[in-house]
C-alpha cells in the first residue's frame, strides 16, 4: 500500500495538470521545476509530493 495523499496534493495537482497538463511529462525532475515554476508551494517536501503524484498520474496515463 503506498501513502494517502492529502486533500491539499490532490487539489493543487489537478489544478496544475488543468491549466498546464501539456507541459508535464514523466520525470520527476523536470516535474519539479515546473511545480516551483507554476505554483506558489510552502516546501521542498510539499512541492517535491505534488511533483511525484503529477509523475505518477502521467505514468498511468492522466
Amino acid at each position: 500500500m503506498g501513502r494517502i495523499k492529502t486533500q491539499l496534493v490532490k487539489s493543487v495537482t489537478h489544478k496544475l495538470i488543468e491549466q498546464h497538463g501539456e507541459e508535464f511529462t514523466k520525470e520527476f525532475g523536470e516535474n519539479k521545476t515546473l511545480v516551483t515554476k507554476f505554483a506558489d508551494v510552502p516546501s521542498k517536501k510539499i512541492r517535491n509530493i505534488i511533483a511525484g503524484y503529477i509523475t505518477r498520474l502521467k505514468k498511468s496515463g492522466g
